[in-house]
């Protein structure tokens, strides 16, 4: 496969080689870095001993004498203020997009969207910041598109639909594209493209967040949390190790981080191809057969090296499945897919979101490709000289961070006492609710609440267990991206989370039948 990778005005030209055996569920940079517009100052991290200077960052910023209640935006966020999207229905909250530079030197900048909370007093609703998976795809194109966010792209490709179940509703929420060459971030360094991973990606992302702070100052202290999804599983847990590291010894630390949530989170890989070939047999999708040469041919301990005779049952496992959508393999695929490309879209291994309308990403692609939608973002002000797209398929090729268990990570903070919610729609056969279970399963959590229906309208909703330091969530029939299938019962789901809350137990009336 031949890549022509432009980034800035970079542009590198180089040939690949297919990678028929992947198989993924899910550098310390030195930022002096100052945003496109603006100067902002961020912590310098050696290579070698990069947490002892951030925990100094960490402590310098939390002395800054400006109280929540007296802290306002700065000049560099007021430039960033969205005055209306083209498309955009009227809405009573306001929202802020543009770059945060996180590596002056390698010319790499991150893209974001914040959309306040429509909440009666935003200047005290959380923080949350929300990341997509891959590793590759964007968070705006698909979780601010399609399922949490204020607004749902229409059809016709250029005007937008209120969201009434939109997140924004609860918190104010934070949709980051990482890392450089996701959406509309970028970098001037090819080589940033052609050597991605989990811990560059986490130190960026740290690094955006501190100078992000010093552009919007009210937010410092504000209660703050990380929630993801797919590869996110990935992406959300260490970010929120980084976080948590950063932040100890420091009394007031700027992130007052207060836990993390992953829904239909790549977490192990060991478990969650067990989980997953679990999961097409018991769904009926593949022939028993199958699923006894998969646990025969395919070795679990690392999705990045299967075997051949892994890969020839796997398409066997394909071909037996058909054309659904296997993120959603109870609703219908796009229509206007041609056949070629749902094979493309299905035959690819990677936990890459797609979307139920069926047919979103193609409003998503064509809505941020329009001149006016980027100039209302301030997005591709260097003049980026190839199309967005909601995923990267040279990121996701020159990634080999997949196969890294986060069970390490999940002990690390469950023992520290941050909250963390797991959540998984049922539907999805891609990074199924089985995998999830066993990951879960092999950190030997206490119960504290055993396993109970939960309800929504007086509807089973889905199910819910307790551990100690862990709550899991499943939702009832839907898919990889649960918020877009499930929309109500996802943002119940977010509103208990933000208030460690379980999910609603069944109401005397129900239960009285």
């Amino acid at each position: 496969v031949h890549h022509t990778i432009q980034t800035g005005n970079v542009q590198l030209s180089q040939t690949t080689t297919p990678r028929l055996a992947r198989f993924p569920h899910a550098s310390h940079e030195s930022p002096l870095a100052h945003s496109s517009q603006h100067t902002v100052l961020v912590s310098v991290e050696p290579p070698r001993a990069p947490m002892a200077v951030a925990v100094l960052l960490a402590a310098i910023l939390a002395l800054s004498p400006l109280p929540l209640s007296l802290a306002s935006p700065s000049a560099a966020a007021a430039a960033d203020r969205i005055t209306r999207l083209p498309g955009q229905p009227p809405v009573n909250f306001s929202m802020y997009s543009g770059y945060v530079t996180v590596d002056a030197a390698a010319g790499r900048a991150l893209f974001y969207w914040l959309v306040e909370s429509a909440a009666a007093k935003p200047e005290s609703a959380p923080l949350v910041l929300w990341l997509n998976g891959g590793p590759g795809c964007s968070s705006v194109g698909y979780g601010a598109s399609e399922e949490l966010g204020a607004f749902r792209i229409n059809a016709d490709g250029r005007t937008l639909s209120v969201n009434p179940y939109s997140w924004n509703k609860m918190a104010n929420v934070l949709f980051l594209d990482a890392p450089a060459g996701v959406g509309y971030s970028y970098s001037n360094t090819s080589s940033d493209l052609l050597a991605p991973g989990d811990n560059k990606t986490a130190h960026d992302s740290y690094t955006f967040l501190v100078n992000w702070l010093e552009r919007f100052p009210q937010y410092k202290y504000r209660d703050f949390y990380i929630a993801g999804e797919s590869y996110g599983g990935h992406y959300v847990p260490q970010l929120s190790q980084l976080v948590y590291r950063n932040n100890k010894g420091v009394r007031k630390p700027i992130l007052n981080f207060k836990g993390f949530m992953v829904g239909n989170a790549v977490i192990d890989d060991y478990h969650d191809f067990v989980g997953t070939f679990e999961y097409w047999w018991t769904h009926g999708l593949i022939s028993d057969d199958t699923y006894q040469k998969l646990q025969l041919a395919c070795e679990f301990d690392s999705s990045e090296h299967a075997s051949e005779a892994c890969n020839k049952i796997y398409d066997v496992a394909e071909a037996e499945e058909g054309l659904i959508d296997a993120y959603s393999i109870y609703t219908p695929t796009c229509k206007k897919t041609s056949l070629h490309r749902r094979r493309q879209i299905k035959g690819r291994r990677p936990w890459l979101p797609r979307g139920y309308d069926p047919c979103t990403e193609q409003y998503s692609t064509k809505y941020y490709n329009l001149p006016e939608v980027q100039k209302a973002f301030r997005a591709n002000v260097t003049g980026i000289p190839y199309a967005w797209t909601s995923c990267s398929d040279v990121l996701f090729e020159y990634w080999k961070d997949s196969p890294r268990s986060m069970l390490p990570i999940y002990h690390e903070l469950i023992a520290a006492g941050i909250r963390i919610w797991v959540f998984s729609g049922d539907a999805d056969s891609v990074v199924p609710l089985t995998g999830t279970r066993y990951s879960i399963d092999a950190l030997y959590l206490p119960t504290v609440t055993n396993w109970y229906p939960w309800y929504d309208e007086e509807e089973v909703a889905g199910w819910c267990q307790v551990y100690k330091g862990l709550t899991l969530v499943t939702i009832r029939g839907a898919g990889h991206e649960v918020p877009l299938h499930r929309p109500r019962q996802a943002l119940k789901l977010f509103e208990h989370f933000l208030q460690d809350k379980p999910m609603p137990r069944p109401v005397p009336s129900i239960q009285s039948f």
